[in-house]
């Protein structure tokens, strides 16, 4: 197995173009793995660690754009408070040091219907850029990123840049089930965004399909349910029925973690409690604006 190390995007582009079967490392908390078990045997390594446009992060036209090599440590302290559903995501993942390793890139990259990033990215809105050498860069919703099990959308000799989201303009809320409190794989996972200017909710739902996705009929339901305007109490039989409509988008599995039946219930319970929490919280903050 050859292993190749760009020092700049730009080699590391041609890297990928020249070698399309290469395996791209950000972390490598899952890739080594994987080799190590002799689930995968890919034909080359491509270590991107060294490249230094993929640790940083800034603000675009009020967006934010995240280099894909920006580990989960960071996610949490630099940008816990503009994105704090993905820094709550960020912080279940795995020990310390998995979160000192970690990318949200190659999360991505591996696009495991559990992954821990793929909700809140869902829910927020954001977007995956991508580059190849020939065509440049091409910018990807998430919601069709993820084509399959662990089957992403990117060309052969394409490579994740970065991703692009907003600033949380409401609460954001991920919770996520396992089968102990700590460096687990979900069982399932469930990641909420309010989007009050757009009176809109957002949602994204792991480890409970063949990909992550979004439960779209809830988004419409609830956001056309809530009181934007007054922001009167949250009504228990909305949110029951959010719940149910978040456990019909679901389509899981019975595995060794947990059973099908199961995950869609406890997806019904999460997205109720994370739904009072935010919808609470927003009612909160615009009160508190209100008397100051």
């Amino acid at each position: 197995m050859d292993f190749l190390r760009p020092l700049t995007w730009e080699d590391a582009l041609a890297a990928k173009a020249g070698r399309p079967g290469a395996l791209p490392v950000q972390g490598g908390t899952d890739v080594m793995v994987e080799i190590n078990f002799d689930v995968h045997r890919p034909e080359a390594l491509l270590d991107l660690t060294r490249v230094g446009a993929l640790t940083e992060w800034d603000t675009t036209d009020g967006r934010l754009r995240v280099g894909a090599g920006v580990p989960y440590a960071r996610l949490i302290t630099e940008l816990g408070d503009r994105l704090p559903g993905l820094a709550q995501a960020s912080r279940t993942v795995g020990s310390p040091q998995i979160r000192n390793r970690g990318t949200v890139g190659g999360n991505l990259g591996a696009a495991s219907p559990a992954g821990d990033g793929h909700p809140p990215l869902l829910a927020g809105d954001a977007v995956i850029e991508v580059e190849s050498a020939a065509r440049g860069v091409r910018m990807i919703p998430a919601a069709e990123f993820f084509v399959g099990v662990k089957k992403n959308a990117l060309a052969p000799d394409e490579l994740i840049r970065a991703f692009w989201t907003a600033p949380a303009s409401g609460p954001q809320y991920f919770s996520k089930i396992g089968t102990r409190n700590a460096m687990v794989i979900a069982v399932c996972s469930f990641a909420l965004a309010l989007h009050p200017e757009e009176r809109r909710v957002g949602t994204g739902l792991g480890s409970a399909a063949p990909t992550p996705r979004r439960a779209l009929d809830a988004e419409a339901f609830i956001s056309g349910e809530l009181d934007w305007d007054d922001r009167g109490p949250l009504a228990e039989s909305a949110a029951h029925r959010f719940g149910e409509l978040v456990r019909d988008a679901a389509s899981p599995i019975d595995d060794v973690r947990g059973t099908g039946d199961y995950r869609r219930h406890a997806l019904a319970v999460m997205a109720r409690r994370t739904l009072t929490w935010a919808w609470n919280d927003h009612r909160a903050a615009t009160a508190g604006r209100e008397a100051s």
